[in-house]
């Protein structure tokens, strides 16, 4: 099982580099339609319409959790989605998730400035003006996202193990260099561990989610995604009610058969 991961600046023909790779290796795209068409199958797709890939706006950020929920939501549908196997990643942070698995080659295709206003005005049909201002918003955005998901710089080349300058490169150039690295000796096939380990960061970040959706925000509580189908919570609680609360939000998860409820009530931890 093998994963690469594309990241794009707006302007590079990042995305028409990954789907032809995807095609010449044989590996599923997951661009932003493939992985609204998962999320729509599993009940969640409004939560990765959200994000698309920028940060949320100031009140959301810091006077709900939902910008939190719908983050949890999409990690927990890429990792699911990754364990079908061989697979090409189109953005929404996937080098950023999947970054620990030596199975994975990880890309970004950058250009100068003026060569992706000149692509966008090409594709787009629109002036330099305009276009100067997509380059610009779509960059904006992107760091935005990348520090609300990940804390990270999404332009940090130290992401990536291979950066794709297509100023003089054309497409179909940068797709031999990517399969040659994909197909290089340094990058080793993901065995059955690495897909248990998918398994249970999806339901991780799924658990996370639904104790968020719940409103449960106590800091004293930790939760442990310890297989596949079974999570354990841990911590204090200031009632009894909310210690069903929390269980009754674990055992709604899809996929979660067991639930390890090591929970403590103890009031006085909270005066």
């Amino acid at each position: 099982m093998y994963f690469i991961t594309f990241s794009e600046m707006l302007g590079t023909d990042g995305k028409k580099i990954a789907g032809k790779v995807a095609a010449r290796l044989g590996y599923t795209f997951y661009g932003e339609e493939e992985l609204a068409k998962a999320a729509q199958e599993r009940g969640f797709l409004s939560d990765i319409q959200q994000l698309d890939e920028k940060g949320p706006a100031f009140f959301e950020r810091f006077f709900t959790e939902k910008p939190k929920i719908h983050l949890d939501r999409l990690q927990s549908l890429i990792y699911e989605v990754a364990k079908n196997g061989n697979g090409v990643f189109f953005g929404r942070g996937s080098p950023m998730l999947l970054k620990s698995f030596g199975c994975a080659l990880h890309v970004l295709v950058t250009a100068s400035t003026e060569k992706r206003i000149q692509r966008v005005m090409d594709e787009k049909k629109v002036t330099r003006d305009v276009a100067a201002k997509m380059v610009e918003r779509s960059d904006r955005d992107k760091r935005a996202f990348a520090r609300f998901a990940f804390e990270e710089d999404w332009l940090d080349p130290r992401l990536y193990d291979l950066v794709v300058n297509t100023d003089k490169l054309s497409v179909d150039a940068a797709v031999e260099m990517v399969i040659g690295s994909a197909k290089s000796d340094e990058i080793k096939a993901c065995g059955i561990d690495s897909v248990k380990e998918l398994g249970i960061l999806s339901l991780q970040r799924k658990a996370e989610s639904a104790l968020l959706e719940a409103g449960i925000l106590n800091p004293n509580l930790f939760l442990e995604a310890e297989a596949e189908d079974s999570v354990r919570i841990y911590g204090i609680v200031s009632s009894g009610e909310e210690k069903a609360v929390v269980e009754r939000a674990l055992k709604n998860v899809p996929g979660a058969k067991k639930v390890i409820n090591e929970v403590q009530v103890n009031p006085a931890a909270f005066t």
